[in-house]
């Protein structure tokens, strides 16, 4: 290795902890905007929650402790922001939970042992395995529609579940809905996005 090659090296390790607020627009405006977008599917309060992360690790300069990287403690900021946003459409949320019937499971749909689809009311292929970008593209653009349809304490709890990856506790919890309306919400979510994107996509 060269001399200067280790000096850089000895820089980047000694000033790790360092952040460049300068460049985190040009840097990290376009992935925040995609991940905030994607989860509130608004795109001018994914803008202004980009910006409010801005101002919100400006504040926080001094306590960024170098464990992670710039993105990633942007992201996880952002990630408390789109929270508070499903907090703020709590709203009504726990009296929209209650009135789902506990009973109705869909258990026509899926099996109530795991959760997972029946033989016989499988979905169909869609064709999103193929590597065509163009097509994939066209389905990305489809199942945001698709989830923009849903209810917001639908939408709020997939995405929670099946994008973040959020345990079920921590959903409930934040979302004020029980365990069992919790599951009946993921079933009847996964049956109103099958039949938006089999009616829309095959």
């Amino acid at each position: 290795m060269e001399t200067d090659d280790l000096e850089m090296e000895a820089i980047d390790i000694k000033d790790h902890k360092m952040l460049d607020p300068r460049r985190w627009v040009s840097r990290y405006a376009d992935y925040l905007y995609t991940y905030a977008v994607f989860r509130v599917n608004d795109q001018e309060l994914a803008h202004d929650l980009v910006q409010e992360t801005f101002l919100a690790a400006l504040q926080r300069v001094g306590k960024f402790e170098g464990r992670c990287t710039e993105k990633t403690w942007l992201t996880a900021i952002l990630k408390n922001k789109v929270i508070d946003v499903y907090r703020s459409r709590s709203t009504g949320f726990a009296k929209e939970a209650d009135t789902i019937c506990t009973e109705d499971t869909d258990t026509d749909f899926f099996d109530p042992d795991d959760g997972h689809w029946n033989d016989r009311h499988r979905p169909a292929r869609l064709g999103i395995e193929q590597s065509d970008a163009l097509e994939n593209k066209e389905f990305q653009k489809i199942l945001e529609a698709c989830m923009k349809k849903l209810p917001a304490l639908w939408l709020s709890v997939f995405t929670m579940k099946h994008i973040d990856e959020e345990s079920t506790d921590i959903i409930c919890r934040q979302l004020k809905v029980t365990s069992s309306n919790f599951w009946v919400i993921i079933h009847r979510t996964k049956v109103n996005l099958r039949s938006c994107l089999q009616k829309n996509w095959i």
